[in-house]
């Protein structure tokens, strides 16, 4: 959006799955402890939806589940007491593994937001509502 940099902030969270190369993206309004947890609420209810499509039993799914390692960084907002305990407390499939500080380059979603901030850097879009405009729901994209 042109002179609207400082007005024109899109956060988005994401992630990548290293079996597939399967990415998600969510527009977000800030990143906060909160909205973090619901992110990783609303994956782990994605990964056992794909999971009881497989012909498992819900029941199952904490026991025999898979479990849902998430490589992150070291954001204040992703290591809050509060939000660590609650997701000790109700999602017990997810583990956090922090990457060491300053180490972007062990990240493999790093990869994604590169490519996706040069497919957006030449494009101009005339709000910041046209840019989210279609996401309502989470990005799912699968390579080929």
């Amino acid at each position: 959006m042109t002179g609207q940099r400082s007005r024109g902030r899109v956060n988005v969270m994401g992630g990548v799955r290293y079996s597939d190369r399967k990415r998600m993206c969510y527009f977000i309004d800030k990143g906060t402890g909160d909205i973090f947890y619901e992110q990783l609420y609303q994956l782990n209810e994605f990964v056992k939806s794909e999971w009881i499509q497989q012909g498992n039993k819900e029941p199952d799914f904490l026991e025999k589940g898979p479990k849902i390692l998430i490589i992150i960084d070291n954001a204040s907002y992703h290591k809050k007491k509060e939000i660590m305990v609650k997701i000790e407390n109700t999602l017990p499939n997810i583990q956090l593994y922090f990457l060491p500080p300053y180490s972007p380059d062990y990240n493999l979603i790093e990869l994604v937001w590169h490519s996706t901030k040069e497919y957006i850097a030449h494009r101009l879009f005339k709000s910041l509502s046209d840019t989210k405009s279609g996401y309502h729901k989470p990005l799912i994209i699968k390579e080929k």
